[in-house]
Parts: structure tokens; sequence; C-alpha cells
């Protein structure tokens, strides 16, 4: 028997949370003992979502397979044991590519190519494509495919995956597939009253096109009375018992625990004949609980080029709560702009009482010079930082300028004249153009130095880690700043590329509680029940850093980052 399928849509207006609601299904039935996995159909063009721009799409998450895709799919991991992959996120564009490929090559033989049928089998093709997982590293049948259908309903761009959704419902039989409607019932302030209509409008625009929804998710700020939950059904053709409150609640781990007390996992089960052991919630609910009753806290300031967009850094943002949540600590964030620090006169106020320092990845020249103050300020005051790929590139950049005498060291990506590459081109470091691409993306080894903060947060040697990065170190320099007190306590196998550097504990700029950067991207590897080490042991330097400061006594249960 194959896996069933639960296709999720949404209605009305965008950012509903589809994904969230997708993860928190994926999280639900995992809690059966049963295996998912989730896939995101995006309607728009682009191939892929690499060249967007953040403040237009977001964040770009990376799978192991190199796959630059959308941040639902972060939400997909976090909340379950589901292992990702390209396969796993297909926008138009992408679909459309693999048409036009087939065409030119003449695999069609001569026919007149339409949506219906050919762009509409191929979505379904690639709907079936993930039937099994290799989580486990071999092939596991998985038990149900979720699968997210991105925009709203009524958008012309998101018809082709509604039909091919609504083929799927024919070909497989309502037992082994689902349709789950995400949907508003906004509070009008100034009636007092919750309006149904935005829903029912919706459900019609989606049974006009073939779907009968079975399952109604409800966003909402106020719960739905027994009264609303049955006009509601009434209007849109759907049981009372597959009305449910999505009810807003104050963070998104608790949505799992909302959704179940709604009994949405057993509706599912019973709709798809499914046979399960009872729920297990435990750890979950142990999650909403430290995270409701923090033992203390710190602030992390983040210093990054796109922070008027959250969104930008969502899996950032996540797992520094992670970190906090490893040591019963609720995360404060300050977003700072970078190029706020470069045009403020007072720019040392903004970094002033922060417990630790965090410059993410990005790409451009723009901002740089602001980064480049935070991280000076960060390793001369002594507080805790921790640079992410860009972050870490800005940091080898900060030490060669003002420890090593070398005040025009930089990257080429933003002086391609510098007399001093520090950082320069992976077609540049090898000196070949066959590379097919000019980023490194995806899951690569990693060897720590035994004793290096790095490997005291890890409890390892051997690690692997996700990138999406052009430029390198450039270890012509390594030992000119190895000789100041920057250690490379990171790199590949093969020692071509450096992956961590860390301050020296001694040396000439001894003294410095925790100082990393890392050229992967660990908050891709984060999640709210198995937060990432290195985030685990930046809040913990941070909470020490804190303490230091006189600004909060020790919790109970904080742990260091070397017995967390």
């Amino acid at each position: 028997m194959g896996p069933k399928y639960i296709f999720i849509t949404g209605g009305v207006v965008s950012s509903l949370g589809k994904g969230l609601a997708a993860s928190s299904i994926g999280a639900l039935l995992e809690s059966r003992g049963l295996k998912v996995t989730l896939q995101k159909y995006d309607p728009y063009l682009n191939v892929d979502p690499g060249t967007m721009s953040p403040y237009q799409h977001g964040e770009v998450y990376v799978t192991d397979d190199g796959a630059e895709t959308d941040l639902d799919l972060g939400h997909y991991e976090r909340f379950t044991h589901a292992r990702l992959s390209r396969d796993h996120n297909w926008t138009a564009g992408k679909i459309y590519e693999s048409i036009i490929t087939k065409e030119r090559r003449g695999d069609y033989l001569g026919k007149t190519v339409q949506v219906v049928p050919h762009v509409t089998d191929e979505i379904k093709a690639a709907l079936r494509k993930v039937a099994h997982s290799t989580s486990s590293g071999q092939a596991d049948e998985v038990d149900v495919i979720i699968a997210e259908i991105g925009g709203t309903v009524g958008d012309i761009e998101s018809l082709p995956f509604l039909e091919a959704i609504r083929q799927m419902r024919l070909e497989l039989g309502p037992e082994n597939t689902l349709f789950i409607h995400v949907t508003l019932v906004p509070f009008i302030e100034t009636v007092g009253e919750l309006k149904t209509k935005p829903t029912q409008h919706s459900v019609k625009e989606l049974r006009g096109i073939g779907i009968q929804p079975d399952i109604l998710l409800c966003r909402t700020s106020r719960p739905l009375t027994h009264e609303i939950k049955a006009k509601i059904a009434m209007f849109c053709n759907v049981s009372e018992d597959g009305v449910i409150t999505a009810r807003d609640v104050g963070s998104i781990y608790e949505v799992p625990l909302a959704l179940a007390d709604e009994g949405l996992d057993e509706k599912i089960l019973q709709r798809l004949r499914l046979e399960t052991q009872t729920t297990d919630l435990k750890h979950w609910r142990d999650l909403v609980h430290r995270l409701k009753n923090p033992a203390g806290s710190v602030t992390i300031g983040v210093v990054g080029k796109y922070v008027q967009l959250h969104d930008s850094y969502k899996s950032l943002g996540e797992a520094l709560v992670h970190g906090g949540l490893a040591h019963n600590l609720r995360t404060e964030i300050a977003w700072i702009e970078s190029e706020g620090l470069e045009t403020e006169p007072n720019w040392p106020r903004q970094l002033a009482g922060l417990d630790a320092i965090l410059v993410p990845g990005g790409f451009g020249k723009r901002g740089i010079a602001g980064m480049l103050r935070a991280i000076r300020y960060a390793r001369e005051n002594k507080i805790p930082f921790l640079g992410i790929c860009l972050g870490m590139q800005c940091a080898v950049i900060e030490f060669a300028r003002n420890l090593c005498g070398l005040p025009e060291a930089d990257s080429t990506e933003f002086n391609p004249a510098t007399p001093h590459r520090v950082i320069y081109k992976l077609r540049e470091l090898l000196g070949v153009e066959e590379l097919g691409g000019t980023m490194r993306l995806g899951a690569w080894p990693c060897r720590l130095h035994p004793g290096s903060l790095a490997a005291q947060a890890y409890g390892t040697q051997e690690i692997s880690e996700r990138h999406r990065h052009r430029y390198e170190f450039n270890r012509e320099y390594e030992e000119t700043l190895t000789a100041h007190g920057l250690r490379f306590t990171g790199a590949t196998p093969d020692e071509i590329y450096v992956e961590i550097v860390e301050l020296a504990p001694a040396g000439p700029h001894s003294g410095h509680p925790w100082f990393l950067g890392c050229q992967f991207h660990p908050e891709f590897k984060s999640k709210p029940l198995a937060p990432h080490p290195l985030f685990r042991a930046f809040i913990a330097a941070a909470y020490q850093h804190r303490k230091r400061a006189g600004r909060e006594a020790v919790p109970v249960a904080f742990k260091t980052a070397s017995s967390s």
C-alpha cells in the first residue's frame, strides 16, 4: 500500500500559517508513530528562491543536498524528523523548466504540450517522487506525504497545482487523500463579531475548481463557538467536526498542542483510515512549559543587513530561541541594522547592554562597515560573539586590519583590488572554472581541533554542516593571523577550506570568553527539541557574561556549555 496524501491550501489572505500548519500536522502524526515527509509547491516562476531578494521572499533555506528552498522547509525540518531535499520544494518555474527541457529533447513525440495533462502530470510525478525516505540511510516507505500548495486560492498562478491535487483525489480515492484548507475568520472590532463570510467565499472558490475540503483550519483571534462552527460547516459543505479552531498562540511551538487539543490528529487518522499508537506529546508539552516559564533571560544583538524583515533570518531567530531553551532561558533578540552603526555618531549606544553579539550571513558590500564595528566592539569589550558565514569573514577582516597591521585587508567581494585579499572567491582559490557554479552549497564535512570552543560545544571532532556562500578564507594569510592570536579550529578533511575561526585563549589577545566564527550556517540544523550545539554554547556564554555584568543571577536550571 502506498502513502497517504494530505494537501494543504490557503484562502482569503496570504501568511495565514500554512507552513506552520503543515509542520504541526507532521509533528502530530509523528507523535502517533507514523513516518511523514513534507513538500512545498510555490506558484512563482523563479526556478528556486536563491536569487530572490530577502525583503521579498525572506530566508533561503538550504538542505543537505544543496537545494536553495523556501523557508517553510525550515519549519518542516524543525518540527519533524523528516530529512528534506531538492525533491521537497517545487516551484512553477522548476516544473516548467523540466517540461520545456523534455519538449526540446523530443520526449513528447511531437504532441502539443499543454497545462493539462503535461504540467499536471509533472506535478503529480513530483508528489509521488518522495514516497520513500532515506533518513535512516536506506529507503523506507513513508506513511504520509504532507504537501503544501503556496499562494492563495483564486490566484491564477496556483491553478495547475490545484488541478493536479484534484486529479490525485480521483486517482487515489478519498481514503488515501485529504484536503485541508486554511482560512480566516476575522474579528471585526466595530461590531464585536467574528465573520464567517471570508471563509465561505474561499471555500466556494475552491469548490469551483473541483476541490471539496475535508477539514477547515480557521485562523482566528477568538474561540469559535458551536454556532459559528455549525454555520461554517453548513455553508461550506464540511462536517462540523471538520471545522477546527486555529487560534492565535504566543509561540509557534504551541501550535501542535493547540491543534491536538482540537482533536485534529484524530480526525485526520479517521478520514485516512489509519490505525496508530496513542499520541505522545510529552516532549512538546515540556518544551512549551519551559518556553512559558524561563528561569532567566539573555539579550542577543543580531547585527545584519536585512533586519527590517525578520523572516530574512527565520532559522537564525529560531535557533537562538532553541539555544535559550536548552538552558531554560528566554532569548530576547535586539535586531540592529548594520548600516545604522555606520551613520549614527553615538553608535556604541546601540550595542551597550547586550549579553552577546551575532553577525549573520548575507551578500554584498552594503552594511559591512557597521558589521566590522560591531565585531571590534565585541572583541575589545570581551562580549561573546558568533559570526556566521559573512559574519565569520568580517571577523577575519576586522582581525587582520586592526591586529595584524593590514589596514587594507578585505574581501574581493567588497574590494576586488584589495592588496590583502584575506577572503576571496572559490574560483580564485582553486584557479579553475569547471566547478559548475560559484557557490558552495549543502552539507560538507568538517574536522574540529581538540580542545577548541567548537569541539567542546559539539562533543565530537567530526561534524557536517550546511553551506551557502561564494567566498572563502585565503589560507595564505593563516600564518600571519595565527601569530597574532586567531585560531583556525575547523576545516574540511582535505584541509582546503577553513570552516571555523576562534580567538586563542592565550596569546597577544587572550582573555576573551567566547569568540567564534563559522563559514557554515548552523541555524539550518537546529530544532526546538534538539538545539544546535553552537547556539547552546553561545547562549551559555551570553548568560555567563550577563551574570558577570551583574544583570541577573544564575537560574537553578542553568547548564554550562560543556554539561548541556
